[in-house]
């Protein structure tokens, strides 16, 4: 069975003639043609024609265009035109910019404006600190990026790239209230992407890192947390490292064992999977194996890549060599952040009992869910449209709401495993399964957790600026 494809969704608007043919003909050619029928409108009617906007899913662009093509063909149907809704929702852009009061009068205009916004600007001058109570500071994350790891598409440069720092925006904005802002940058140059992050660092309470290429987002990551004092986060790293942890806090209490027990093998040793063996080794896990394409990382050996080389120190106990097939022998979880096809049956064989994969890689994971589950006790892909989605939305606006209610300086390895802890804690030991393992990303109480977390991590750790009192602790 071949992985499933999420679809996509066409608006054909078509001009029926009465006279030859009906709207169960177009029905009928849609179905057999592979398309799926989801919505009907109808646009406008006259004596002699019908138009009518039908909603259609299919596989691919080709596919919808053949449909297209198909219809045009047939007597009595007019193809006036194709719409992709999901273009359709991206004209004119996903964002806009509303002020949060209305400039009705003179009286008005003096206070939001000249004169006497001079006022506010001298009372921040003297106290840098009123800056979070006085302006979008206090609420606004820069979304920032160079265009050169964009989803699956990889270097699309940073005009393609807005759409995505658009949607990350907008999720900001609806899961957890924050204002953000897309910020494409025409460089890939480490020094300048660092040099003007820092000069627009004033406007914004802290600076989320996204699609950023490996290796230079580490070193970008690194340096605008040693020169900032706002939180910096690589959502591509350590979102992908918090959610991933939540998912095996949970996977590992439902198959009864212990997580820090567990031998993890991990492919991929990019920026997610790095991050993710971070954050594996701060919750205590000691035998994590990484998989490149060159085989295990192991200490008989140097390697061009720095942070291999880092990786083989502080990994691996037993210095196991070899490919994955030597790696995942007895291992309990494994962890795919690399490509599809990489994990094969024969590999899940040779794991232990109660086997946990996670096989994150997108579109297409490393293994087929369909092709693993009678051989898996937990599976986990980076898919919606299968269970378990490890989908960075469960972190990052909890974070960051955390971490501006706190006003912290950074966020640390603490905030990150408060999250982690505060994600699997939304889904009760009695509700369980192995379906699920992780809460929606739609679930209310995950933001609301992770905030109250990070926040109180960031205080408990000494990066905060406020402490965060509670409603319900009163």
């Amino acid at each position: 069975m071949e992985v499933r494809s999420p679809g996509i969704s066409l608006i054909y608007r078509l001009e029926l003639a009465n006279s030859v043919t009906t709207f169960a003909k177009v029905a009928s050619l849609v179905g057999v043609a592979g398309g799926d029928i989801n919505a009907v409108d109808v646009i406008r009617v006259s004596k002699d024609v019908v138009v009518r906007d039908v909603t259609v899913t299919v596989e691919s662009r080709e596919h919808g265009k053949r449909i297209s093509d198909m219809l045009n063909s047939e007597p009595g149907i007019h193809v006036v035109a194709v719409s992709d809704r999901t273009f359709l929702v991206h004209l004119g852009g996903k964002l806009e910019v509303t002020p949060k009061i209305q400039v009705k009068n003179r009286d008005d205009l003096s206070r939001v404006y000249t004169p006497h916004v001079a006022r506010v600007c001298e009372a921040i001058h003297e106290d840098p600190s009123k800056a979070y109570q006085l302006t979008i500071k206090r609420n606004t994350v820069a979304v920032v990026s160079d265009g050169t790891a964009v989803l699956g598409l990889g270097d699309i440069g940073p005009h393609a790239a807005m759409p995505v720092m658009e949607g990350k925006a907008m999720l900001f904005k609806q899961f957890a209230g924050i204002d953000a802002f897309p910020i494409c940058l025409d460089t890939k140059d480490t020094d300048e992407i660092v040099r003007i992050v820092k000069s627009i660092a004033p406007a914004f309470g802290g600076i989320n890192l996204e699609d950023i290429g490996s290796p230079r987002c580490f070193e970008i990551e690194e340096r605008l947390r040693e020169e900032l004092d706002i939180p910096v986060f690589h959502d591509d790293q350590h979102g992908t490292a918090v959610v991933l942890l939540a998912g095996l806090l949970n996977a590992t209490k439902l198959v009864g064992k212990r997580l820090q027990d567990c031998k993890v093998v991990i492919v991929g040793i990019g920026a997610a999977g790095v991050a993710c063996t971070k954050m594996l080794l701060a919750a205590g896990v000691k035998n994590i194996l990484g998989v490149t394409l060159d085989g295990v990382l192991h200490r008989n050996q140097t390697y061009d890549n720095a942070t291999w080389n880092w990786y083989a120190e502080n990994t691996n106990p037993h210095n196991v060599t070899g490919t994955l097939d030597e790696a995942i022998d007895g291992a309990d979880i494994f962890i795919g952040v690399s490509g599809p096809g990489v994990l094969k049956v024969e590999h899940l064989k040779k794991m232990a009992n109660d086997p946990i994969v996670f096989a994150m890689a997108n579109p297409t994971p490393e293994i087929k869910p369909e092709e693993a589950a009678p051989y898996v006790r937990v599976m986990a892909t980076g898919r919606s449209d299968y269970p378990n989605q490890i989908n960075n939305v469960l972190c990052f606006p909890g974070m960051f709401k955390g971490a501006l209610k706190a006003r912290a300086r950074t966020i640390n390895e603490e905030m990150k495993l408060a999250a982690a802890y505060a994600i699997a804690s939304v889904i009760k030991e009695e509700e369980l399964t192995e379906d699920y393992i992780i809460p929606s990303v739609f679930n209310q109480a995950v933001v609301k957790q992770v905030s109250d977390a990070v926040a109180k991590a960031a205080y408990d750790t000494g990066v905060a600026r406020r402490e965060v009192i509670h409603t319900d602790n009163y």
